[in-house]
């Protein structure tokens, strides 16, 4: 059977909206899939189905190992986020065998979900571009109201070295509340 992009998003897309967590009336990782889509074939129309696969099953299931069920701080935050990727890759897999995707089609997907060669190869870029452009349309508001300026600035800066200058180019012109866009040009110019 060939490979079926539309069928593969359809079923990840249906896993996503399983989650309880919402942003407005959608559920949270179904709408920050779609973006995430949406934002690599912004910037890189003619992208392959392996990076649009990755950037549409970024967060898949993520609601299912909660943040909270790892240590607090930053080296439980990194661990937290390494297994969900490597989760998320296992997930996606089943997915991507039952329509018609092949070993190194779905190996692929998950070395671009688990952000391998994150600095060299433009597709893991892509995936990562996509991601943190989501994080700033969809999370960005919701950690400044609970963290201080400072921060806020530093989570930024480091989403920001991230991210190529296309996507910083993109960034800048999500709209975005006064105090998240000043935060925005603080981490930008201490960058």
């Amino acid at each position: 059977m060939p490979a079926d992009l539309d069928a593969a998003l359809a079923a990840i897309d249906a896993a996503n909206r399983a989650d309880p967590n919402h942003i407005g009336n959608q559920p949270r990782a179904l709408l920050e899939g779609r973006a995430a889509t949406a934002w690599v074939r912004q910037l890189t129309p003619e992208a392959a189905p392996e990076v649009v696969i990755a950037a549409r099953a970024h967060h898949l299931r993520r609601w299912e190992v909660p943040r909270a069920s790892y240590p607090e701080g930053r080296a439980g935050y990194l661990r937290w986020r390494s297994d969900q990727k490597r989760r998320h890759g296992e997930d996606v897999a089943a997915i991507l065998d039952e329509h018609g995707f092949d070993d190194a089609q779905t190996q692929r997907v998950r070395a671009l979900l688990e952000r391998r060669g994150l600095g060299q190869d433009p597709d893991t870029q892509l995936v990562e571009d996509a991601a943190c452009l989501v994080f700033l349309e969809t999370r960005y508001d919701e950690m400044l109201a609970r963290l201080e300026h400072d921060h806020m600035v530093e989570v930024v800066r480091k989403t920001l070295a991230k991210m190529s200058p296309a996507a910083i180019g993109a960034a800048a012109r999500i709209e975005l509340s006064a105090s998240a866009r000043q935060v925005l040009a603080d981490a930008t110019d201490d960058a």
